[in-house]
């Protein structure tokens, strides 16, 4: 076969095919979603099987598939069945490569080695019309298979399968050189081909996906090249259904940085041991996590986008009509234990990241302090006599001669203990301290990061990080400072509802923020009501809480997993399974009539 080699470069699991049972009270990185008995088969011999028949089949699918080894394999499997396929890859009809870097080109920032501005048009605009209307099938095959990302373009009647692959191994991928961006020969360096994923080809390939979810007949993971999983479409859509009325848990993934620390490695059993540090969880970053489906101990995994794509009002609630197909609301670790600080940083302004960038809204951002050693401190907000025009200069000087910067003559520290909520709206200059582990609860947007100083540090190839001085001056608010800062921007918890063995504590956040932050207390049970919002949770005090739902499912989740209970589901109940005490922290979106005119457009 035509797998590369190296095909991913990593030191990360790579996600079996069959379910592994986390113990109970261990934080399971494979969580997944029951189907049921029937609905998932493993291999390439069981997908020829559901293939062997047809007449014609059009295979979809994400940028990042191997599709030459998937290719190879699937006629294989053909082939031991009798099957005369003819294949067609609609490659053939992309535009030539100059003739889409063109078009691609103001979307891709120049040479900013991060930013671009995500792409307005669709996945066809990449191909030639005229090139898929000759793509037929052939007359004297068994079978005729168009097949790669954009194959449905040609709009074939029959079978429709779509290939999925989740977006951190597609990144391993990209690491690896294995694949290309859509229309290119080459692959990329890493850096710039996550960019144009993120900017370009991811956003085109969401667009196309949206329009086949209804119709999709089968769904294929191929995060295992040599072992993929298959599911029928109307199986995983009826799954999508259950869960927009119950619960999920995405499928979290681990990354190491520079500032990398210890806690996530000593808490979170299964991960590689092969790195230096943990740095982040991906615990509900959606536009990255996937949803792993099991049958009969089988798992495939699908990106949390088709979620949305069924009815994003059922998962979000009543706000959905602002954020569309986009979930609103991030939880992700940041683990600085035995580490690093963060950089120096802050998020642009809502009219900034529409302008330069084409998101809805933008990256308002607040840290809980889920963890942290004695004498911890996070710095936020500008001190008292802070003078733009001298931090500026002290900035750039530092990073012209490669000295040292005294961060703390500019920018606050503040002590942090357990359950602090500080509060990060756009424009806020902000940095997590060492030995913290911090719970981000923030909006969706996640790559927005103006770095300003970086503690004289190089990334784990050792090369300098890039630092984005002159867009953090067009958006920090240097208003943000002096004494006013720990009223403003450090969340003052109140207790806002009491019962039988239970309290809410409501930790206020700023008014720019369009969410708000609730920590349940309790030792017996609680029942929760969604008010028209989903609702984001994660365990931050005990061994284990129990979900059960007004639909009939009933879900443990361990320490430090986050889960959501999408606003369809109307109500819920947690439950202390031993009585002992435990806290769930929750987020959700406030009261339309809460916003700050603006903050999402």
């Amino acid at each position: 076969m035509s797998l590369p080699t190296p095909w991913r470069k990593t030191t990360q699991h790579l996600m079996p095919g069959r379910r592994q049972s986390a113990a109970p009270g261990q934080y399971d990185i494979y969580p997944s979603f029951s189907l049921g008995a029937g609905a998932i088969e493993g291999g390439f011999d069981a997908l020829a099987l559901l293939l062997a028949r047809a007449r014609q089949v059009t295979i979809d699918g994400f940028p990042g598939v191997l599709w030459q080894d998937f290719q190879e394999r699937l006629h294989a499997a053909l082939y031991k069945l009798g099957v005369r396929t003819h294949w067609i890859n609609v490659d053939l009809a992309l535009k030539p490569e100059a003739e889409i870097d063109r078009l691609i080109a103001p979307y891709l920032g120049g040479d900013d080695p991060i930013f671009g501005f995500r792409y307005p048009g669709e996945l066809l605009d990449l191909f030639d019309p005229s090139v898929l209307a000759v793509l037929q099938p052939a007359a004297d095959a068994d079978l005729t298979v168009l097949y790669g990302c954009g194959a449905a373009l040609a709009g074939w009647a029959g079978t429709l399968v779509y290939v999925d692959v989740p977006k951190n191994e597609i990144q391993f991928r990209q690491r690896a050189g294995s694949v290309t961006c859509l229309g290119a020969r080459a692959p990329l360096p890493p850096k710039p081909a996550y960019k144009r994923s993120y900017f370009v080809d991811w956003v085109v390939a969401n667009r196309h996906k949206c329009d086949l979810y209804s119709r999709i007949d089968w769904f294929v993971d191929s995060q295992r090249p040599e072992e993929i999983t298959v599911g029928r479409g109307a199986d995983l859509r009826r799954g999508f259904d259950q869960m927009a009325n119950n619960y999920f848990r995405v499928r979290p993934w681990f990354e190491p940085g520079p500032w990398g620390g210890q806690w996530i490695r000593k808490q979170v059993p299964g991960l590689s041991t092969d790195v230096p540090n943990y740095a982040w969880s991906f615990e509900l970053i959606v536009p990255e996590n996937g949803l792993v489906f099991e049958s009969d101990g089988w798992l495939l995994e699908l990106s949390f986008d088709f979620l949305m794509y069924r009815n994003p009002a059922d998962i979000v609630g009543d706000g959905a009509a602002a954020f569309g197909y986009e979930f609103p609301i991030r939880f992700d670790f940041l683990d600085t234990f035995d580490g690093g600080n963060l950089s120096v940083q802050c998020h642009p302004r809502p009219d900034y990241i529409r302008r330069y960038f084409g998101e809805l809204f933008t990256q308002d951002e607040t840290y809980y302090i889920l963890d942290c050693e004695p004498g911890a401190r996070c710095y936020l907000g500008f001190q008292e006599d802070i003078v733009a025009r001298d931090f500026r200069q002290a900035l750039e000087r530092s990073f012209r001669e490669a000295s040292p910067l005294d961060a703390g003559r500019f920018v606050q520290s503040h002590p942090v203990r357990k359950h602090d909520l500080l509060l990060i709206p756009n424009g806020t200059i902000h940095c997590s301290g060492v030995n913290n582990m911090v719970l981000e609860i923030s909006a969706t947007p996640y790559i927005f990061t103006f770095k300003m100083y970086d503690w004289m540090r190089l990334d784990l190839d050792g090369q300098p990080r890039p630092l984005n001085i002159e867009r953090a001056f067009e958006n920090l608010y240097f208003e943000r400072k002096g004494a006013a800062v720990p009223g403003e921007l450090i969340a003052q918890p109140k207790v806002i509802g009491r019962g039988a063995g239970w309290e809410l504590i409501h930790l206020p956040t700023h008014r720019h923020h369009f969410y708000d932050v609730q920590r349940y207390a309790f030792s017996t049970q609680v029942d929760v009501a969604t008010n028209g919002s989903c609702q984001v949770m994660s365990l931050v005090e005990g061994q284990a809480v129990v979900l059960e739902t007004a639909g009939g499912l009933r879900q443990r989740f361990a320490y430090a997993e986050t889960f959501v209970v999408p606003a369809a589901a109307e109500r819920f109940r947690l439950i202390s399974e031993d009585g002992a005490p435990v806290q769930v922290i929750k987020s959700f979106v406030k009261p339309r009539e809460q916003w700050v005119e603006g903050v999402v457009a």
